[in-house]
């Protein structure tokens, strides 16, 4: 498995990054520990969390993926073995949300806390904040890294335009500046990112990590023509996906998993791994299967006929 620099100035990070959304949400304690050690075992060393993880859920206040992650470091002392990425910025619930220096030192102490570390690998804002100033919001993170609590940053949810704005004001004021862009990038989402978002990280030499890298477990092949997924645990989320393009879309997944004896999530993956600019998708995994594919999708090379055909049957539709 050949690691990939996170740009110009990130450390060296495995192909597939561990997303840890499910952690304490559709996977269990023991569940995660078990998985946590799997992946790492197989060099999957590069777990992606937030703090709002998993608020969501019945029950959840946030805090639930990170409180875990924590517990499992303390229990096998493999902290320094992990490149660790937590993120800060979605409401937490009393008015904790937004990127304003004041809250992000109260969040990453919370952060810091749970995941029973002093250091963080990457920190990053999970989503722009436009009512407070890029100065304050990147002044506030560049305090972090110089007091050692945190080594990188990096933008989540961010459009093309304040991507490049929050990467010009680190450079003139001589701040800390964002490594890595984490978007919403996968064969059935493939805009804004391509268009807007691609050509700034391209520019500025910054690491790409895409989220939802299998388009809520679309991409696995999981869902058929005429399903319910009403029950499912992202059975909303995949609803947008219910349409002649997204079937397309699999069925080619699926008969170039039959031609490379893979599954169509594996090929999914290896399609991302082979755009450009893309350093890392992260996926998550809520069984041993699930967790076999990301480790064997790391090294699965696509050959060029199957990667023109998955462009093809996956090209946006125009508005």
């Amino acid at each position: 498995m050949q690691n990939r620099k996170l740009g110009h100035s990130g450390p060296e990070v495995p192909p597939i990054v561990l997303g840890g959304n499910v952690y304490g949400w559709t996977l269990s304690k023991l569940d995660t520990f078990h998985q946590l050690d799997r992946a790492l075992e197989a060099g999957l060393n590069f777990v992606d969390t937030a703090d709002v993880y998993s608020r969501w859920a019945s029950g959840h206040k946030g805090g639930e993926s990170e409180t875990i992650l924590g517990e499992w470091f303390a229990k096998t002392g493999h902290r320094k073995d992990v490149i660790l990425a937590t993120k800060v910025g979605i409401e937490m619930g009393d008015g904790k949300q937004g990127l304003s220096a004041h809250y992000i030192e109260q969040a990453v102490e919370d952060s810091l806390r749970r995941l029973q570390t002093d250091y963080i690998d990457l920190y990053q804002a999970h989503r722009d904040d436009p009512g407070v100033p890029l100065e304050e919001t990147l002044g506030a993170f560049d305090k972090l890294v110089k007091a050692g609590k945190v080594r990188f940053l990096g933008a989540s949810n961010y459009s093309g335009a304040r991507l490049a704005e929050a990467l010009e004001t680190s450079k003139k004021l001589g701040l800390a500046s964002y490594i890595s862009l984490q978007p919403h990038y996968n064969l059935v989402e493939r805009e804004p990112f391509e268009s807007d978002l691609l050509p700034v990280a391209q520019k500025y030499d910054i690491g790409v990590i895409p989220y939802y890298s299998l388009a809520s477990g679309f991409l696995t092949g999981k869902y058929h023509r005429g399903a319910d997924t009403s029950k499912a645990a992202r059975g909303q989320s995949v609803q947008k996906y219910l349409n002649d393009r997204g079937f397309a879309v699999v069925d080619a997944l699926t008969e170039i998993a039959e031609a490379h004896k893979s599954t169509p999530a594996r090929v999914a993956l290896a399609w991302l791994l082979a755009r450009p600019g893309v350093t890392a998708p992260i996926a998550s995994a809520t069984s041993d299967s699930h967790l076999d594919d990301l480790i064997a999708a790391a090294t699965l090379e696509l050959d060029t006929a199957s990667l023109h055909r998955l462009h093809e049957v996956s090209a946006p539709v125009a508005a």
